[in-house]
């Protein structure tokens, strides 16, 4: 019987509080600035992938999300083409380099939709490759084939905070994601997701950096003024669990990295009118507290991620349920998370399908079969 080589990987969810937009270089996708994240739990969100192997595969094939996908896409072929090239130098496993794979993955969150797939996705796909072939490779050089499907990818090796240092060498060699604190150094935060839009963004993240770098001043003075003082101050911030000094780092960055989009010619409009109207309530919501509860980020798509304590969660939560949720039911409303009281859900123009609230999670893991 031929032999076949099975395994399954799950992967996490990274999101920036410290945001890159713009690449250094295109082809080894190495960004123009640092960023610094924070890896959600993969309970509810997660990239899971299966990736099959066997001599007598005639072809590779892709699935994602029940869609077959073509074989032409480049980052992928990158991606598939440094594993092979690892195997084939290895005298051990050369024979393998010419072996097909049937890959399988799903995210279990909107796709393309500002929520950072494409990273959980090449994240875990990388190391689903790399278990499944035993390859004896570093979790820098791991993250750095992740990095050619995904640049933000390599955080999503991580768990907890992670910085994405941009390096300075033309190859990409200092370009590595570091964690600065895992996610029991600050077991309180809570991250909740609100999902304004399921739908894929018209302009993808890829085509939107490059405009932004060919078109947009404000992007350099960001790139040269701002994001590196502002790193510096997030890892202190994250290090002593000052939250006040996280929020205020976060919302200014979010807001930021959206005018950058803005200043972008012709401009790019990733936010919508919910979007900015959650932006508003929490303004809101922080200066009747006379206090900063609660943080907004948003990546390049109108879905708010929203950091807290886990203090402010519960009355937070009946607040922004009062407020976004269309008179839908509490169960259907906040996927993972029971409301006692609820008070009047009120009629708004603005709605959100639903909310995952997450605590900060490890990095990839292989799934053990039951």
């Amino acid at each position: 019987m031929d032999k076949l080589l099975h395994i399954s990987c799950v992967a996490p969810v990274n999101i920036a509080v410290i945001k890159y937009w713009g690449k250094r270089n295109e082809e080894l996708l190495l960004p123009l600035n640092d960023s610094i994240s924070v890896t959600l739990d993969t309970t509810l969100m997660r990239t899971e992938t299966t990736v099959v192997s066997s001599p007598t595969f005639e072809e590779d094939a892709i699935v994602l999300n029940g869609l077959i996908q073509p074989l032409k896409n480049v980052r992928l072929q990158n991606c598939l083409s440094e594993i092979r090239s690892r195997l084939e130098r290895d005298p051990a496993k050369k024979a393998m380099s010419a072996w097909k794979v049937k890959i399988e993955s799903r995210n279990t969150f909107p796709t393309g939709a500002g929520l950072a797939s494409s990273a959980s996705g090449y994240a875990c796909l990388v190391c689903a490759l790399c278990k499944l072939f035993e390859l004896d490779i570093s979790m820098a050089e791991m993250a750095s084939i992740a990095r050619k499907g995904s640049g933000s990818a390599c955080r999503s090796l991580h768990g907890g905070f992670v910085r994405w240092h941009a390096g300075v060498s033309p190859g990409g060699e200092d370009s590595v994601a570091e964690q600065i604190a895992p996610g029991m150094h600050w077991p309180e935060l809570r991250i909740f997701v609100a999902v304004v839009n399921m739908c894929e963004k018209e302009v993808g993240s890829t085509d939107g950096m490059q405009q932004t770098v060919q078109t947009s001043s404000l992007l350099q003075h960001r790139v040269k003024s701002v994001v590196p003082k502002r790193c510096e101050e997030m890892t202190q911030a994250i290090l002593k669990k000052d939250f006040e000094a996280f929020a205020l780092l976060t919302m200014k960055d979010s807001n930021q990295f959206h005018a950058v989009c803005l200043d972008t010619f012709p401009p790019l409009f990733y936010l919508n009118e919910t979007s900015k109207s959650i932006i508003q309530f929490v303004h809101d919501y922080n200066a009747k507290h006379s206090a900063i509860k609660v943080a907004y980020t948003f990546d390049a798509g109108p879905n708010a991620v929203l950091l807290m304590e886990e203090d402010s969660l519960a009355e937070f939560a009946v607040a922004f349920y009062q407020r976004y949720s269309q008179k839908k039911p509490v169960s259907s409303f906040f996927i993972n998370y029971a409301l006692e009281t609820t008070g009047e859900s009120v009629e708004n123009a603005h709605k959100v399908e639903y909310v995952v609230i997450s605590k900060i999670g490890g990095g990839p893991k292989v799934l053990i079969p039951e």
